[in-house]
């Protein structure tokens, strides 16, 4: 076989085929095939003395272009290179000779972090701006451990010691306040509320007494009849009227705090109503009973019932005195003449106090039948 221009000629039934070339590096290699280039814009040279950059197409902040290669693996038809040298800042920011792609963003500055715990977000708070107060995101390791990002906020200081004594001094003085309020808001509506339910039950338990008939045993060896007893303390002796007011209670005998509590309290020694002398009755100055005693004038009307009669008295003097001045409940109290009938009524003075004492005395004007019916003095 001879050799024409690098080709020869095929025999008969044979395929023309080409010999290849001679290769710079030998004889019998092959030439590897050329790489794929990727598409990128030519941009004029640059002088001698800018350094050359690469252009980069602007492509999303969350993609990679060209794609980095895997660890240990190679690109095709480009040979492993090792880690690429950083770009000098000039080719950062973009500022070079070449012309620069409008709208390509700047890319951030890498930081290389051998190790999690030295990441420089936790090493320190950066700076902000006047008024500011700087806060690290993450706790901040020391040598006995971590710091929490509040400690700087938390931690113990004079300041923090004197704002605490007076928040709590604050709480406190609100707590006794709203204790203040909440006994007062008693004393207006909680003490009316009990004392008309008892009221209510001292008026049906008079009333179921005097419905009651009261048969006397026969004594035949006796010429007078035996004296009626005082009733015990805290029974229910007679109904107390004022129209002024438009106020009614019952009143029970005694005038202890136990007596008085839901109810106006008759003196033991002093008269019952309708006789000779002194019917004097000491009550509260609370809403529910003798709150608007001082409203009551000379000339009003005051109405007393019992078993079996309706005293009317009248109003002669309204005054203050001391509490030491117990004269005014005696038979005949100063200003007045034996024989007299008079209603007594007390209270304490002024209001949500007790150093003195509210007098009203009233005259007995008439007396009628309780089978009469009520007297016209109450539908007035």
């Amino acid at each position: 076989m001879s050799l024409n221009h690098g080709r020869h000629r095929a025999s008969d039934g044979e395929e023309p085929s080409g010999v290849l070339p001679r290769h710079p590096g030998g004889p019998g290699r092959v030439r590897p095939p050329v790489p794929v280039e990727q598409p990128t814009t030519v941009f004029p040279a640059v002088r001698d003395d800018q350094q050359p950059t690469t252009i980069i197409p602007a492509v999303r902040s969350t993609e990679v272009w060209p794609p980095a290669p895997s660890p240990g693996r190679p690109s095709p038809g480009r040979p492993s290179a090792g880690p690429r040298p950083p770009r000098s800042p000039a080719a950062r920011s973009g500022r070079t000779g070449s012309p620069r792609l409008e709208g390509l963003p700047d890319e951030p500055e890498p930081v290389a972090i051998d190790d999690p715990e030295d990441d420089p977000v936790g090493a320190g708070p950066e700076p902000g701006r006047r008024g500011e107060r700087v806060v690290p995101l993450r706790p901040v390791r020391t040598d006995g451990g971590y710091r929490s990002v509040y400690s700087e906020l938390t931690r113990t200081t004079v300041g923090s010691v004197i704002r605490g004594v007076l928040r709590g001094t604050g709480e406190l003085l609100i707590t006794f306040g709203l204790i203040v309020l909440l006994f007062a808001a008693y004393e207006v509506w909680g003490a009316s509320a009990l004392v008309d339910a008892h009221q209510n039950d001292l008026d049906q338990e008079l009333a179921q007494d005097w419905d009651t008939a009261v048969v006397a045993p026969s004594t035949e060896a006796s010429e007078s009849p035996a004296p009626e007893l005082p009733p015990p303390p805290g029974k229910a002796v007679a109904r107390l009227y004022i129209p002024r007011l438009n106020k009614q209670w019952v009143v029970v005998e005694g005038v202890s705090p136990g007596d008085i509590r839901y109810a106006p309290g008759h003196y033991p020694k002093s008269a019952m109503p309708g006789q000779e002398g002194n019917f004097s009755v000491a009550g509260h100055r609370n809403r529910a009973t003798f709150w608007r005693l001082d409203e009551v004038r000379d000339g009003d009307k005051i109405v007393v019932e019992t078993r079996t009669k309706w005293f009317v008295y009248t109003v002669v003097k309204n005054h203050i005195v001391r509490p030491s001045q117990t004269e005014v409940v005696r038979a005949v109290p100063p200003g007045f003449k034996k024989g007299v009938t008079l209603l007594t009524l007390t209270t304490c003075n002024p209001k949500f106090d007790n150093y003195q004492r509210l007098i009203v005395h009233a005259q007995l004007k008439k007396a009628t039948a309780r089978a009469a019916g009520r007297p016209t003095e109450l539908d007035g």
